[in-house]
């Protein structure tokens, strides 16, 4: 038996991709470069049901790509509530606006294009349910860092991508040692130990870090 496999028996027995999130990834898929950074179905459907579970007020998303992992959070907002999300490629801005659109969220989801660090400064006065970092790796702890104060106790921050590809263990075949990699790796050491949250790696796609704040 093999990941993908199991991957396949996890999908079938998870809650159906939306249409229009099945629409987006295609279209992800058919359009842009590196279109493996969508979400996607099961991972989508994760952070769905998160989301529902918290039923968060104030939800902020740094590193938007085309959108599928915001209309998955904002699937589980409260009544009133808003999501604030930060895409640095202005290319992107039309779609992600087209799609947030037809899910009927236009009022709700909030689009900022711009550096993350330029829009973090001027969303100060914001307190976050939730938050979800899956931006450029360098900066992950640069990102934590800016938020984590405004993350109410018992918010939740989830931080994408701690696996890198399987290159963030220590044993990995290859030795990896980019600025990415060694990023990715310090940041997840310092999540270890930082007596602000409480850490959850899960094991799923290219790794989510749960962070539980204090």
């Amino acid at each position: 038996m093999t990941d993908h496999d199991i991957q396949t028996y996890a999908d079938q027995h998870t809650e159906p991709e939306p249409p229009l999130l099945h629409q987006l990834w295609r279209e992800t898929h058919l359009q842009l470069l590196m279109p493996r950074m969508a979400t996607g179905h099961w991972q989508g459907r994760l952070l769905s049901m998160l989301a529902h579970l918290i039923k968060p007020s104030r939800v902020l998303e740094i590193g938007t790509f085309t959108g599928y992992a915001t209309l998955s959070l904002a699937e589980g907002l409260a009544a009133g509530g808003h999501l604030h999300t930060i895409e640095i490629n202005p290319e992107r801005e039309s779609r992600i606006r087209r799609y947030v659109a037809a899910a009927g969220l236009a009022e709700r989801v909030r689009l900022h294009i711009g550096n993350a660090r330029d829009v973090l400064a001027s969303l100060v006065g914001e307190t976050w349910d939730l938050v979800f970092i899956d931006a450029d790796k360098l900066h992950n702890g640069r990102y934590f860092e800016l938020v984590i104060n405004q993350v109410r106790p018992g918010g939740l921050v989830i931080v994408d991508n701690v696996l890198w590809g399987g290159k963030a263990l220590p044993d990995y075949p290859l030795k990896a040692n980019d600025h990415d990699t060694r990023a990715v790796r310090a940041f997840n050491e310092q999540m270890r130990h930082d007596p602000r949250v409480v850490p959850l790696l899960l094991p799923v796609r290219d790794g989510l870090l749960l962070l539980r704040r204090v």
